[in-house]
């Protein structure tokens, strides 16, 4: 086991990659959670509502399998499951604006997986990630790392969105009990590692959850949402789902508003899942001298594969987590954190009504600790170079600003190839940096026109 994951080799140890697995699943478990309240929130066109147990258990069955899938093809910490933003999208624009049924929508993903399988396979995509110049690799880690604390905030009950006033704001319920779970837990972690406490993300996750459950037991409701026992520990999974799909999008939208809707969707995950990528494999010490990833053909080759399982089964596209870094942040170099992560999500199938006991306030404040490690990738930046420094410093800021890894990678490609010709360094550019940037223009514009 250690040669084949080159566990030595990396650094690591088979305790350090075991724990860095349960990190990683303790920080994402809340998908299991998320995902079927998304996509089971609405009927489709023929009136259809998908079952919240069968998302439940297709939803950890594809993150399980294809997570194991990376860690033993690709050997890398880096989790899968149904990514959000993707699956909002499958609900609430496909089915819900397009008026596709479901099957038909988990149709859009799966050919959406395929093209993105073909362009790893032809080389395409990892020939644009090499194309990036290292300041902007840089920055996509540094913002990728500002939008994960931004979740973990949202998480904690600091941060809240409000209907009036500023765009975002200290949140109402911020003196409340699941806030204070969240300050506990993030105090903790930080503490813990400041002592370089093995394990400390995970420590901080139990204490928090089981301070939750506490609170929540001794008072009138559930001020920590999420935190409580369910009435029962495990369900028999429900497959129902598997395979319900259909390819009817063409004839139901037309082929260009088809065409459009897979664009848009592979547009997203196209750039999310190599940013992501990329940023993980920073924190796990795996870049090489010029900031590439050795592995990322095979890492993207399962991604894009994940896309294609997630939508066969109606559990929506399966990318990489960036909740990963939780993991490499506590050591995690080599596949076989993926191998355990992946375990625990088949192991969750069966464990369906546990799903709950990890409240979101014991999970954020490990996302704000790994953003604030993941940000120290801003220090390799030239910021003296304006040139690099504001596309860099639009990469960092639209991320957690827009919701959106993908805006952010765009608008950094968008503003350096400009800045680039404004400056008459058009050799600068990439060819494949040119191109991209063009097709962000119209991702960006496609609203408006």
């Amino acid at each position: 086991m250690d040669r084949f994951f080159r566990i030595t080799e990396r650094g690591s140890s088979v305790g350090t990659e075991v724990l860095g697995g349960v990190v990683t699943f303790a920080t994402m478990a809340y998908i299991l959670i998320v995902n079927p309240s998304i996509l089971g929130s609405l009927a489709d066109s023929g009136g259809t509502t998908l079952d919240h147990a069968q998302l439940v258990t297709v939803t950890a069955l594809v993150a399980g399998v294809m997570t194991i899938a990376m860690g033993v093809f690709a050997n890398v910490p880096m989790a899968l499951a149904a990514g959000l933003g993707v699956n909002a999208f499958v609900a609430f624009t496909l089915v819900g604006g397009k008026g596709l049924s479901w099957p038909e929508a988990m149709g859009v993903i799966v050919i959406e997986g395929i093209v993105m399988l073909v362009l790893v396979l032809v080389g395409l995509r990892e020939a644009i990630m090499n194309a990036i110049p290292d300041g902007l690799k840089r920055a996509i880690a540094g913002g990728i790392g500002l939008f994960i604390a931004l979740i973990g905030f949202v998480d904690g009950g600091i941060v809240a969105h409000p209907e009036s006033g500023t765009i975002v704001a200290l949140s109402p319920d911020f003196g409340s009990r699941n806030t204070l779970v969240f300050v506990v837990a993030l105090v903790l972690i930080a503490v813990l590692m400041a002592w370089r406490v093995p394990g400390a993300l995970l420590i901080g996750i139990v204490v928090a959850a089981v301070v939750g459950i506490i609170i929540n037991a001794v008072s009138d409701g559930t001020p920590v949402p999420g935190a409580q026992l369910p009435d029962k520990a495990w369900a028999t999974p429900d497959f129902g789902l598997v395979g319900n799909i259909s390819f009817n999008v063409f004839d139901v939208v037309g082929f260009g508003a088809a065409l459009a809707l897979i664009v848009t969707v592979l547009m997203a995950n196209f750039f999310d899942a190599m940013g992501t990528a990329l940023a993980i494999g920073r924190e796990a010490n795996l870049t090489d001298a010029q900031g590439q990833l050795p592995q990322m053909r095979r890492v993207l080759i399962v991604e894009s594969v994940g896309a294609i399982a997630g939508g066969g089964a109606s559990a929506s596209s399966n990318t990489i987590f960036v909740e990963s870094t939780a993991g490499a942040a506590q050591g995690a170099r080599t596949g076989l954190a993926n191998v355990v992560t992946g375990a625990l999500f088949l192991l969750a199938m069966f464990f369906a009504p546990l799903a709950g006991i990890i409240p979101a306030a014991a999970t954020g404040p490990a996302l704000v600790v790994v953003g604030a490690l993941m940000i120290s990738q801003v220090a390799g930046i030239d910021w003296t170079d304006v040139g690099i420094a504001v596309p860099a410093f639009a990469t960092i800021a639209l991320m957690p600003f827009t919701y959106s890894i993908a805006n952010g990678v765009g608008a950094g490609m968008v503003l350096y190839a400009l800045i680039a010709l404004g400056r008459g360094q058009w050799r600068r550019i990439h060819p494949l940096m040119a191109l991209v940037a063009a097709v962000f223009v119209w991702y960006f514009l496609r609203g408006p026109i």
